[in-house]
């Protein structure tokens, strides 16, 4: 048996990093001894364990010693990144390192340095004139840039429960069309007010059903009165909400009267035409072509958009990136600082933005769908949760609750 030890720091205990280690030990058929293990007397306290971990050959344990760095283990002995020349432009040399969503460490000339972003399914290179580590995607790599390559050297620090206090992103992960859940949109709208009092920066991503499920007025009210600093959605979500607002209709339904409207499957295409026509949303903002909605509310409450094309979209819109790497790069700028992201009614740009944000966002899942919710909250970390249920229900409960935190009805806030 080949063997190796690690070291696990921090709250092991109550964040059942240990239990996932022994775990997944267990599972890829290795064996542990604890040699040593301190356990905090009070919850500010932290704990400490040494473990012995061995497997049948050098390159399982390898393999087993990597997915236990995901988790924060650390290997007793501090060696150096292994680091290797990229081939070709867009190509990562053979046994590169793929990086998680967790805060990452490098080991570099004996000092530890911090990966920047932590963003998954990353290389990292390593520049090591400037002391600095950055995770890069494929079509950031250039040929002979310095790549690390293997699990030497490589430090990750999980999310771990707070000590502080217990918030909804803690004591809850899902809630399920059955169960209740004012309780937990009201500590949420606890956790949004935290964040914008406190100058931090919430993200939402949005489908096209926050406009279709009647929900638009709400994030409007979100928006005017400063929860929402970024907006990330596709071109759907842009057109149905300018139709609603030139129309009153979304994809020909009467909004107003949930019945189809005279021609009014033509009123997309018209709503499209007029954007192109004026030369964009914030230009169909400034004439007055456009004066209500939740696209003419970013504009005139400064809330940056990133909105992203598909093959399937009409138009598109003049705003729309239809380039889908540019679209990301897009993204990758606009979200650093970002503290909560809001995702709704939109299973595939939440995907595709969750794979961009570090694991200590939180990040609240909502859609009528389980299965998308279950999708969406599945990454391990106690910064998510979900709520299964029909996005005006969620968006109308949590404009109300925090209209009361801030001391005023939704319409009063609303005529400031």
């Amino acid at each position: 048996m080949f063997s190796e030890t690690i070291e696990l720091r921090g709250h092991i205990i109550d964040s059942l990093i240990l239990p996932k280690v022994l775990d997944e030990i267990l599972r890829a058929g290795g064996n542990f001894k604890i040699r040593e293990i301190k356990i905090g007397e009070r919850r500010a306290d932290q704990s400490y364990a040494r473990i012995e971990v061995s497997g049948p050959t050098h390159e399982t344990l390898d393999e087993l010693v990597l997915r236990l760095r995901q988790h924060g283990a650390e290997i007793t002995e501090k060696v150096d990144v292994q680091l290797a020349p990229a081939p070709a432009d867009g190509v990562f040399p053979a046994d590169f390192y793929v990086t998680t969503n967790q805060q990452t460490f490098i080991t570099l000339d004996g000092k530890e340095i911090e990966v920047h972003p932590a963003i998954m399914d990353s290389g990292i290179t390593v520049d090591r004139e400037a002391g600095r580590a950055t995770a890069v995607k494929f079509y950031e790599v250039r040929k002979g840039m310095k790549i690390v390559a293997g699990h030497q050297g490589i430090r990750v620090a999980p999310i771990q429960r707070s000590t502080a206090r217990t918030d909804v992103f803690e004591f809850m992960s899902n809630v399920s069309v059955e169960q209740p859940k004012s309780a937990m949109i009201r500590e949420m709208a606890r956790e949004f007010k935290r964040t914008r009092d406190g100058k931090g920066k919430i993200l939402v991503v949005a489908g096209p059903a926050v406009v279709h499920t009647g929900a638009a007025e709400h994030l409007e009210g979100l928006i005017q009165w400063g929860y929402v600093d970024l907006l990330f959605a596709g071109n759907a979500l842009a057109v149905h909400d300018i139709e609603n607002a030139l129309f009153g209709t979304s994809l020909g339904v009467n909004l107003g009267r949930a019945d189809l409207a005279d021609q009014g499957h033509e009123n997309h295409m018209r709503a499209i035409n007029a954007i192109r026509e004026a030369g964009g949303i914030a230009r169909a903002v400034e004439t007055g072509l456009l004066q209500r909605g939740i696209m003419c509310s970013c504009v005139r409450h400064g809330v940056e958009f990133v909105l992203a094309g598909s093959i399937r979209d009409d138009g598109p819109l003049p705003d729309v990136i239809t380039d889908a790497i540019e679209a990301q790069k897009a993204m990758r700028e606009k979200i650093s600082g970002v503290s909560i992201a809001l995702m709704m009614g939109t299973m595939l740009h939440s995907m595709a933005v969750e794979n961009l944000l570090p694991a200590s966002v939180k990040t609240v899942c909502v859609d009528i769908n389980a299965d998308v919710v279950n999708r969406l909250t599945d990454r391990g970390t106690f910064q998510t949760v979900g709520l299964v249920t029909d996005i005006e229900a969620f968006l109308r409960e949590l404009t109300d609750c925090l209209s009361n935190l801030d001391g005023a009805t939704t319409s009063e806030r609303r005529q400031k």
